[in-house]
């Protein structure tokens, strides 16, 4: 490959590695190019996949500066280069292994950090961002329908006790200023006054009973005296 061509590869590596969340390498010897094709489908729509040349790759990737790689890019090698979600394309990658057992996984690097082959495997066997959206989705709505429920449920009391007063209002419109739709607190309060006047003047009179008998004068014992002394006149005669 001519120097040219050799720094043009190495550009569009380096901008591949930028632009991925996740780079996922593997070895594809033996497969042939209906196989190769097949696995680019089965991926598209999350990434893509590269062969690419050993030594163009470790330049690319320390001009990207991404970092982890290079012990992994031995023998014919190929990139999965991840845009979309990473778990769907680890999951590409290990169903295709299944079925194809040439192709080889041998790590990767996402956000920064290497990945060894059994953490791809348990990366594939999550679930994927679609399924975990539509999960939380549900969970906030089946959350938001309680709530709904929670603060519906005193509006709707309240819209019935509105209703009946208005239905009522319709057949006595003095409910609405306070006339014969609430006699019994009228009569309540009338008989509260009455009682309480009551018992004040009755507390009056017994207050004034009690100073009529402090103000009457004690017997006079005067006459008394007279008749004594009347008495024993008479009886000297």
């Amino acid at each position: 490959m001519a120097r040219p061509d050799k720094s043009a590869a190495v550009a569009e590596l380096a901008e591949e590695f930028r632009s991925s969340n996740a780079v996922l390498l593997t070895e594809y010897r033996g497969l042939t190019v209906a196989q190769l094709k097949e696995l680019r489908r089965s991926i598209s729509g999350h990434a893509s996949y590269t062969v690419v040349k050993n030594t163009l790759t470790k330049i690319a990737a320390r001009e990207a500066e991404v970092g982890g790689i290079d012990d992994l890019l031995v023998g014919p090698s190929a990139i999965a280069f991840v845009k979309g979600d990473p778990v769907e394309t680890a999951k590409g990658l290990r169903d295709f292994a299944r079925a194809h057992p040439l192709l080889v996984i041998k790590g990767g690097v996402m956000d920064g950090k290497s990945l060894t082959v059994d953490e791809i495997k348990k990366l594939a066997d999550l679930e994927s961002r679609e399924v975990l959206l539509a999960k939380l989705a549900g969970a906030m709505k089946a959350s938001l329908s309680g709530a709904v429920l929670l603060f519906a449920a005193p509006l709707a009391q309240t819209a019935r006790l509105i209703e009946a007063l208005r239905q009522k209002a319709e057949l006595d419109p003095s409910v609405l200023r306070g006339g014969a739709g609430t006699p019994a607190v009228a009569a309540e309060t009338d008989e509260t006054v009455a009682t309480d006047e009551t018992v004040a003047t009755d507390e009056t009179v017994a207050t004034d009973e009690t100073v009529a008998t402090d103000e009457t004068p004690e017997p006079d014992k005067t006459p008394e005296t007279d008749v004594s002394i009347e008495s024993d006149e008479s009886t000297s005669g």
